[in-house]
């Protein structure tokens, strides 16, 4: 799976937003089966373009294209059927069910497709340090621990791509490791691609890196 930018600018946004990106205004080329990293500081778009990708935001101009087929074109249904197996996000406001627990907020993404066995999602829970937590309404859960959740969850389906806003914001380096590892463990099963959002461009030596 190919994603291309040809000339997006987002609406509105600033020219000298624009003039400094190297996304904005520019031909892009991403490519499944690698990692890229979109970094700038808060306000400059980083969840603008995630949700562009995502078919969330459309006011933009220029043409964003998936498998060389225009998004601006896709029917509710094409975008449901990406999302299902070939899209999933992690989105920065998490957009969990606050009064349901850790466990039925993971199984409602993983019915979809039975993707995870529950030994498989129990081994991501024990991995990123929410065991016990399995039956815990989210709603009393911290900031941080949501993340966790929402990354589990996310990896509870197949996908070309997976795309992280900020996910990492709130966790400490010990847990933001053991996520990262357990994404690109995923990702590298899957021959996908992982393109991650953040306020920092410190990640790995290997990963693309693009300043929006």
């Amino acid at each position: 799976m190919e994603i291309k930018f040809s000339t997006i600018v987002p609406i509105p946004i600033p020219e000298d937003i624009i003039s400094d990106s190297e996304i904005w205004n520019r031909d892009l080329v991403f490519e499944q089966n690698q990692k890229y990293l979109i970094y700038a500081d808060s306000g400059k778009g980083k969840t603008t373009f995630v949700n562009i990708i995502f078919g969330l935001r459309k006011d933009y101009t220029g043409n964003v294209f998936i498998n060389n087929e225009n998004i601006s074109k896709f029917s509710i249904q094409q975008f449901s059927e990406l999302r299902k197996s070939q899209l999933s996000i992690v989105p920065q406001g998490l957009q969990l069910f606050s009064e349901l627990s850790l466990l039925e907020n993971i199984n409602i993404k993983n019915r979809i497709q039975n993707y995870k066995t529950e030994k498989q999602i129990s081994e991501m829970i024990n991995k990123l340090g929410l065991s016990g937590f399995e039956n815990k309404k989210t709603a009393k859960m911290s900031f941080g621990q949501r993340q966790r959740i929402a990354i589990i969850r996310a990896l509870c389906q197949s996908f070309d791509y997976i795309l992280l806003d900020e996910p990492f914001s709130h966790l400490d380096a010990k847990n933001t490791e053991l996520a990262w590892d357990l994404i690109k463990s995923e990702a590298e099963q899957q021959k996908a691609s992982i393109i991650v959002t953040s306020l920092k461009n410190d990640f790995e030596k290997d990963i693309i890196k693009l300043r929006v």
